[in-house]
């Protein structure tokens, strides 16, 4: 089956830290918006453009280290080693790839951006696909004919629902928020193409033709060491327009380059499921281009069992196409219901994710071990209100923008209980999160990133979990955390507010601060969680504005709302806030903060109207390690220092609330005894968002 590859609409930068370009329309020819930019270029003589990475900036002067994009991923340059210096006049204009500005370079926050490639022209059986273990007839019920290739289903809206509580039915899944029951899991269906909305983006996703709301304008400014660059010059040699393609965005688990927009996507496998069907015990080999190892549509359930799946192709391309809709996927559901159960799935391509869920497609995967290796290739993975829940499985990630557990436009809805999930590529957390994400009872690891990213309108909640992050430092960031909320402004999430909760179980960061948030509206939990702290230990949480390197909001503007909530909680570093920001902390039950509270402006530009509120119940405490400032101090527990000394309490009029012994101050707006907690948040139950284990999934 041929796969043909349509992409009609601009679109944006990416999540925690990679960058997503905005990008005109485009075709399967042109994979991308980065590779008009480049094909129009490459029309040009060579005097009229300069296309490499940005080597340093001094005054009006760009030195530039030229390179030429790389045929597979035009986002991605090979250096020359040749340097070529560009003066900028006052005529010069400033523009991101495709009019637009996006998240960093390399994956969301360190994190996980798409790649930002499309699929190119193929995937078709003439592309050095071969012929899996057990043809195509064995592939479908017996009595079943092989369905036409699948297009994508239409995606939802991209709001996140509550996973269901309680056990999982035998045979259709539990509806999904917003959705009638009665619609799921019918194998009956004449239509076996599903197509993804076309006009109409999904929720979430940036209009067509201009930038996201907050979105800085490209400037001078935007340009940092390695910003991958294309300068067309003017008849006197100077800069007349500087074309930031990759400016490095979003953190752990973005993409980068231009992401496909109400797409027309058409899947293609060897072995498609269109139709019930139930397979034991087989070896699957998938080499093709873009090619999905296994695909469940046209409302088929598939009850898979002891498979060994190989992805493998050196011409596959990622990008936004396999982390929006799961092209190339070794597993994917896009209309159906999976139960893939004592299964080894093994992914070498790029874009080849582990087992995927898109759109109406649902999948259970338990005792299953999965490794991929490349680029864009999560581990678990949903998009387009996809739905996936996993019991004790074994993932593996190696790639960048590759988190263990991960999701992209669209959202969906994971419900992972047990198991081990480990990511080792750059710019890969343990969870990347644009859905609504509930783990029980796992070990997360990001071996070289932030543990968790989060974006936007979406949330993760872990219970009785062990997770461990090690973000390497990066000068494109204003600080290095192990768990971020933020918005990117990418258009992968939609915005409001990003939900942190942890119950139970251990938090390690091995480099850098704790919690950072910015350019978004936040809410975190922490219920009795044994944190281990970096040596460095930056600060415990900091919520401040960000000074753009990765188009996160407009500068002196993309401060954070955020509402902290400790539970019997024992804290450790500096809260760090800003006049942009706005941040209610609360301390409740014997929780403990040691540390000092801050107003860093560094990031705030001209200042704004925003606060540090910090409400300690009775039984908590905070050890006061430094001077610090806030609005409001609402105190019914125990302030003091580190030998016990009472902190001396002083309002910013002058006035003295407390007369303390310590050689520290605490400087406030406000000071209040009482402690009023209603605003705090409470701690969710693992019970509320528990889907047992289908009979499905059965061994026996």
């Amino acid at each position: 089956m041929a796969m043909g590859l349509v992409l009609t609409a601009a679109s944006t930068m990416a999540a925690c830290g990679t960058t997503k370009t905005a990008t005109a329309s485009t075709t399967a020819e042109a994979a991308s918006g980065q590779e008009e930019v480049n094909a129009s270029s490459a029309t040009s003589s060579e005097s009229t453009t300069v296309e490499g990475e940005v080597a340093s900036v001094d005054g009006d002067t760009i030195t530039v280290n030229v390179g030429t994009a790389d045929s597979g991923d035009s986002s991605e340059l090979t250096l020359t080693g040749e340097t070529k210096t560009v003066t900028v006049t006052d005529d010069t204009t400033y523009e991101y790839q495709g009019g637009m500005g996006g998240a960093p370079s390399g994956e969301a926050p360190s994190g996980e951006a798409p790649s930002g490639e499309a699929p190119s022209d193929g995937g078709s059986s003439e592309n050095g696909k071969e012929d899996v273990s057990g043809s195509s007839d064995e592939f479908s019920s017996d009595d079943s004919e092989s369905a036409s290739s699948g297009k994508a289903p239409e995606k939802p809206s991209g709001d996140s629902g509550s996973a269901p509580s309680g056990e999982a039915p035998s045979g259709n899944p539990p509806a999904k928020p917003g959705e009638d029951s009665s619609s799921s899991g019918s194998s009956d269906s004449s239509d076996s193409e599903k197509q993804a909305p076309s006009g109409e983006a999904p929720s979430g996703e940036a209009p067509s033709g201009g930038a996201p709301g907050n979105m800085g304008e490209a400037s001078i400014d935007s340009l940092t060491e390695g910003t991958h660059v294309i300068i067309t010059l003017a008849d006197d040699g100077t800069a007349d327009t500087v074309t930031i393609v990759n400016a490095g965005g979003a953190p752990g688990n973005g993409a980068g380059g231009g992401q496909s927009s109400a797409a027309d996507v058409t899947y293609t496998s060897d072995n498609e499921i269109s139709e019930d069907t139930t397979l034991s015990d087989q070896t699957i080999d998938s080499t093709g281009t873009d090619e999905e190892g296994v695909l469940v549509d046209n409302g088929a359930t598939a009850r898979l069992s002891g498979l060994t799946v190989n992805r493998t192709s050196d011409d596959s391309t990622g990008g936004d196409n396999a982390s929006f809709y799961g092209v190339g996927a070794s597993v994917l559901t896009t209309d159906g219901t999976t139960y893939l159960s004592d299964s080894n799935i093994t992914s070498d391509a790029k874009g080849g994710a582990g087992v995927f869920s898109y759109g109406d497609g649902v999948t259970y995967v338990a005792d299953t071990t999965i490794n991929t290796s490349k680029d864009t290739s999560g581990g678990i993975h949903v998009a387009g209100g996809g739905t996936l829940y996993a019991y004790d499985d074994t993932v593996t990630t190696a790639g960048e923008s590759s988190a263990a557990i991960r999701s992209d436009r669209g959202g969906g809805t994971m419900v992972v209980d047990g198991g081990s999930y480990t990511s080792d590529g750059t710019g890969s957390p343990a969870v990347y999160s644009t859905a609504d994400i509930t783990v029980h009872d796992a070990d997360l690891t990001a071996d070289n990133s932030e543990a968790v990213c989060i974006e936007g309108l979406n949330s993760l909640r872990l219970f009785d979990c062990n997770l461990t992050g090690n973000m390497p430092d990066n000068e494109q960031n204003d600080c290095t955390w192990n768990v971020i909320l933020y918005q990117s402004m990418s258009g992968d999430s939609e915005e409001g507010n990003s939900t942190f909760e942890m119950t139970g179980g251990t938090l390690t960061a091995k480099n850098g601060g704790m919690f950072y948030t910015t350019n978004t509206e936040s809410t975190f939990v922490l219920d009795d969680v044994d944190i281990t702290y970096a040596d460095d230990n930056d600060f415990f949480l900091k919520c401040t504005g960000n000074a753009n390197q990765r188009g996160w909001g407009t500068s002196g503007e993309n401060g954070a709302d955020c509402n902290f909530t400790a539970i019997d909680q024992e804290m450790e570093g500096d809260i760090i806030w800003d006049s942009i920001s706005k941040l209610d902390f609360y301390m409740t039950g014997s929780s403990t903060l040691t540390g000092a509270v801050t107003d860093d402006e560094s990031n705030a530009g001209d200042g704004g109207d925003g606060y540090c509120n910090l409400t300690i119940e009775s039984g908590s405490t905070w050890v006061v390690t430094g001077d610090s400032t806030l609005t409001f101090l609402n105190n019914a527990g125990t302030i003091v220092d580190a030998d016990g000394n009472t902190v001396t309490i002083v309002g910013t009029d002058g006035t003295t609330y407390v007369e303390g012994n310590s050689s520290y101050t605490i400087t406030t707006d406000s000071y209040s005894t009482d402690a009023d907690t209603s605003g705090a948040s409470a701690a969710d139950s693992w019970e509320d968002y528990e889907v047992a284990r289908p009979e499905e999934l059965s061994t026996d």
